[in-house]
């Protein structure tokens, strides 16, 4: 189900080089006119193409320097509840349901390792949380990126 064309791919290489590039930089880089970038920009955003803009807020700058990712296994019957209840942890910066040994991989943003502990026991004092298994990231060797997937699309085309 695919809603781009070779333009719309265009401008999504064109913004993941410059992620802050105005209508106009675009415009001109793309060789087309405001109205164009503008109204593919509307479309890309209405069809999902954007995540939220916090992804590319760096939580070291807000005082977390360190990054783990906690295993969560949970009675099934409570996922939904147990999830809500850990979107309401600030530290919780993303969760994912899994297949395999455990059933959510929580990635965190703490301050210290004494922080990353009080973080993981608040995660298993959750009704519903019946074990948890925690690592320490020890840095980001591949950065979040869809570039490669652009550029391959465009080859499809």
């Amino acid at each position: 189900m695919r809603s781009y064309d070779a333009v719309d791919l265009d401008l999504l290489v064109a913004l993941a080089k410059d992620p802050r590039g105005t209508i106009v930089a675009l415009a001109e880089r793309l060789r087309l006119s405001r109205n164009t970038v503008h109204a593919r920009m509307a479309h890309l955003e209405e069809a999902g193409a954007f995540l939220d803009f916090d992804r590319r807020i760096d939580p070291e700058f807000l005082g977390h320097p360190l990054t783990a990712f906690i295993e969560v296994e949970v009675k099934q019957k409570e996922l939904s509840r147990i999830v809500a209840t850990l979107a309401e942890i600030p530290e919780v910066l993303q969760a994912h349901g899994r297949s395999g040994t455990s059933d959510l991989r929580v990635l965190v943003a703490c301050r210290t390792t004494d922080h990353l502990f009080r973080i993981d026991a608040a995660i298993l004092a959750i009704d519903g949380v019946e074990r948890t298994e925690t690592s320490l990231s020890m840095g980001e060797l591949i950065p979040y990126r869809v570039r490669p997937l652009i550029e391959r699309a465009r080859k499809t085309l």
